[in-house]
């Protein structure tokens, strides 16, 4: 159970997340699914961010990667978090005016450059 929690374990499972959110932007066509799939990347980013910043911690004090490394991946955290949460409100809002427009949230029969 500990193997999970050490440097590389969090890496992979911050990579599998990001993979799984990669393949669900450029795989499905509902634009719902998009927008958690982009989600799914972030949380892989920012599990990314802790994991790094945990490492840094343990280091020794004098090393330069130690500086103000205690603090600073969390904070990277909040700040993508605070970013997500205004990309989810801006995302379904537009989500919520195209569906009202075309009846669909499909993204393949969506172009509003047409006529």
């Amino acid at each position: 159970m500990d193997a999970l929690f050490t440097l590389q374990g969090c890496l992979i499972l911050s990579a599998a997340l990001f993979s799984i959110g990669v393949y669900g932007v450029l795989a499905r066509r509902n634009l719902i699914i998009v927008l958690m799939s982009v989600e799914l990347m972030l949380n892989g980013v920012n599990l990314a961010l802790v994991a790094f910043a945990r490492h840094a911690a343990t280091l020794p004090a004098d090393t330069p990667a130690a500086a103000g490394a205690p603090a600073s991946g969390q904070v990277l955290v909040l700040m993508s978090m605070a970013v997500a949460a205004a990309e989810v409100a801006v995302g379904l809002s537009l989500l919520i005016a195209l569906f009202r427009h075309r009846q669909t949230v499909d993204s393949t029969s969506i172009s509003l450059l047409e006529g």
